[in-house]
């Protein structure tokens, strides 16, 4: 007769034979609850934040307008001709004379703005001008206050609108264009003497 196969009754005994790493496999109960309990936290405060589009709209705007006044600066050095930058306080845009004339705007690079629904209130519905207007949630000033605009003389200097070239500058020594937002103000600032744009 055969003996009959011997099986433990018991797998902890088993168990023990193993050695300790081939035994801990997967998470313990209490690690998984604390885990699932962080990404809730985390997901609660990102997912707040991630939803403002205050922040997005106010860092975009600035973006566009640092870039649009930019442009303008190079376009006048590269065209040897005055680009004027046009701001009020609900836009930034560039034209080739003072009066924005419908014949005299600069046309983006990219062939559009845009084309978003403040930007088509406040650029006169036109896609094919390089004016950006600013979001629903965005605040645009200059300081000193209330300066129209002004334009870049083909060495890129800026000059006050009142200006003609080759007359003195009454530009500023330094033009901010204030953009708030989210609680939080980006300055885009014009030096006087070079026109550069930071």
């Amino acid at each position: 007769m055969r003996p009959a196969p011997q099986f433990s009754a018991f797998p902890e005994a088993r168990r023990q034979q193993l050695p300790r790493q081939a035994r801990a496999r997967g998470f313990t109960l209490i690690e998984l609850v604390a885990v699932l309990v962080m990404v809730g936290l985390i997901t609660t405060f990102a997912a707040s934040r991630f939803f403002q589009r205050d922040t997005f709209d106010a860092r975009g705007f600035a973006d566009q307008a640092t870039n649009i006044v930019r442009y303008g600066q190079k376009l006048a050095v590269a065209q040897n001709r005055a680009v004027f930058v046009r701001i009020d306080a609900n836009s930034v845009a560039l034209c080739f004379d003072a009066a924005c004339s419908a014949a005299n705007r600069v046309l983006p690079p990219t062939g559009s703005n845009s084309g978003s629904n403040e930007t088509l209130q406040y650029c006169n519905g036109q896609r094919n001008w390089l004016c950006e207007g600013r979001p629903a949630s965005v605040a645009l000033s200059t300081v000193p206050a209330n300066t129209p605009g002004f334009y870049f003389d083909a060495l890129g200097r800026p000059y006050a609108l009142a200006n003609v070239f080759p007359a003195p500058s009454t530009f500023p020594a330094r033009l901010a264009l204030r953009i708030a937002g989210d609680g939080a103000a980006r300055n885009i600032m014009v030096e006087g003497e070079t026109g550069y744009v930071y």
